[in-house]
């Protein structure tokens, strides 16, 4: 069966084909609109009316002229902006260059039936957009602190060419990192580094805000505020790095790949240097051991940083990323490794429970046959975890996909995103990173958009936050010589982010997504189905949730 895919183009029209139709301004205002029952959540239906596998192109329901749910699953990646691992390719390309970079990889996740992008938008205490808290980050201007040679925005640049083909945009930060190992170019005066020195410690070749200290976490959740305040973003998005990874002597670098690879951590710990923060703590009368305190410091950071983004803006989704095991008296039987929860301080399990959170993506990036770490062990150790039922959306290693002697098989990934489709709760994944989809490693992306994501998908609704649906579009269809020409529009009441289509060929249904700032499209002809026999449209707002259906275009 063929997809129905949605060509971004700048003239501001979508078209399901090579061909433009000609004569889209003069659509036919009076086209009548038959309203069609929306079908249930994928969880409430019966299995004969559940929606087909993400994906895959959907086969003909009980009632032929009764499109089938709509596909849903989160399908994302990450672009990293640290030493410059996805983008910009060089810190020192002209903006025009980060501009043609930044629109290669949207078009590349929209061209794969991706749906969101998570940004990272702040590698170290400094900030890819212009900031009064933090300064230009080295790694897109060649020097910390460094204004663009040419005026711009990245980060409003970033959201509205998302938006503007029907990508969500998450904004990445991370929290406590101050200076990564590769920085070259000295702290910038407005750096936390020089105007707050004293909650900022060296550890190996990193400079970390201490969590114990008050001033820097709410530093962290001013920045984060302030992004959540100015931008249009769909999602703040944190890592996994709290306390850091630890090392074994001041020079140590890159200790993560310790703990990748199974490892329990440096065999002699250097201590984080937090003594000053501890000794305040006790000497305020803290009862708790050295180890809880940590936890409770990062703790705080979770829950302040939901709530002051829940308070000012109800949208956007908040959602973590830590490592991918869990703490070790939970462990399922087999599973051995890093301990986050004893070495990062980070208590996930506690951040699910308490509902901090709306979505988690653990990162889970070891193959499903490596029984020590299994994927699929993990994911449903996460699953079990998750008793508000949150978003849980495993993140994938799919840059492992490379020639070292651990490099994973594209069938590996293909492999993993089949696991999350069979579980209950899932409906989602991330991919690490957007370089191996843009260098399609070993035809990776070639396999996922012939057979993993085959048409487009809406993102999960997020209830907790909302369930409230926007009204039916406005819908306005004729025949042209090519297709048939559609033109959409919101109706009063709730905004929208998307409209969903489906399209009949035959018997097929086809589905896609159009952008609600791209309303006018081409439903083309297809060589194989001939002519869209009958066309259904909804809205969807920024959570998800679909309007009622119309039925706005049956072939006479």
């Amino acid at each position: 069966m063929r997809r129905v895919v949605l060509v971004f183009n700048a003239k501001k029209r979508l078209t399901l084909s090579v061909g433009v139709a000609a004569g889209l301004a003069a659509l036919l205002e009076g086209c009548s609109s038959t309203p069609i029952a929306p079908m249930p959540e994928p969880g409430a239906t019966p299995p004969s009316a559940r929606p087909p596998e993400p994906g895959r192109p959907a086969s003909a329901p009980a009632d032929p002229n009764t499109p089938p749910p709509a596909p849903r699953e989160f399908r994302a990646a990450w672009v990293s902006t640290v030493a410059n691992i996805d983008w910009p390719s060089r810190n020192t390309l002209p903006v025009a260059k980060q501009q043609t970079e930044a629109l290669a990889i949207l078009d590349r996740a929209r061209a794969l039936n991706l749906n969101a992008i998570v940004l990272q938008v702040r590698p170290s205490a400094d900030a890819i957009y212009p900031s009064q808290l933090e300064p230009w980050s080295e790694f897109l201007t060649g020097q910390q602190g460094r204004a663009p040679a040419q005026p711009w925005d990245p980060l409003q640049f970033w959201i509205e060419q998302a938006h503007a083909r029907g990508l969500e945009l998450h904004a990445w930060f991370n929290p406590y990192r101050a200076r990564h190992a590769t920085a070259k170019s000295p702290l910038a005066a407005n750096h936390i580094g020089r105007t707050q020195p004293d909650v900022v410690k060296s550890y190996g070749r990193y400079l970390w805000m201490d969590p114990g200290e008050s001033a820097a976490s709410q530093h962290t959740l001013n920045v984060v505020l302030d992004v959540v305040r100015r931008y249009d973003i769909d999602g703040v998005h944190i890592d996994d790095y709290f306390y850091p990874y630890p090392i074994d002597t001041p020079n140590a670098a890159g200790p993560e790949g310790v703990a990748l690879d199974g490892g329990v951590g440096a065999r002699q710990e250097l201590e984080f240097p937090d003594q000053p923060s501890w000794q305040r703590y006790l000497l305020g009368g803290g009862t708790l051991d050295r180890a809880n305190w940590r936890r409770q410091n990062v703790n705080s950071l979770i829950e302040a940083m939901y709530l002051g983004i829940r308070k000012e803006k109800s949208w956007v989704r908040f959602g973590i990323s830590p490592f991918g095991i869990g703490r070790p008296d939970r462990r399922p039987a087999g599973i051995i490794g890093f301990s986050q929860y004893d070495k990062l301080y980070a208590d996930a399990e506690l951040w699910l429970a308490n509902g901090w959170l709306d979505y988690l993506a653990p990162q889970l990036y070891w193959p499903v046959a490596q029984a020590p770490q299994a994927f699929d062990v993990l994911l449903d150790y996460w699953l079990a975890q998750n008793t508000r039922a949150r978003h849980v959306w495993p993140g994938l290693y799919t840059s492992r996909i490379d020639n070292s002697a651990k490099a994973f098989a594209p069938e590996e990934i293909v492999k993993q995103i089949g696991v999350t489709r069979s579980r209950n709760g899932v409906r989602g994944h991330l991919h690490f990173s957007i370089a191996a989809l843009m260098e399609n490693r070993k035809g990776i992306a070639d396999q996922l958009r012939t057979q993993t994501y085959q048409t487009a998908a809406l993102t999960p609704p997020t209830p907790w936050l909302g369930s409230d649906a926007p009204a039916a579009p406005q819908a306005a269809a004729r025949r042209e010589s090519n297709g048939v020409a559609l033109k959409l529009s919101a109706s009063a009441g709730k905004p929208v982010a998307n409209y969903a289509i489906w399209s009949r060929y035959g018997a097929e249904w086809r589905f896609a997504v159009a952008p609600a700032s791209r309303p006018v499209l081409l439903l083309a002809d297809d060589a194989a189905g001939g002519a869209a026999q009958s066309v259904v449209v909804s809205a969807v707002d920024r959570l998800g949730n679909e309007s009622e259906r119309i039925n706005v275009y049956t072939r006479s």
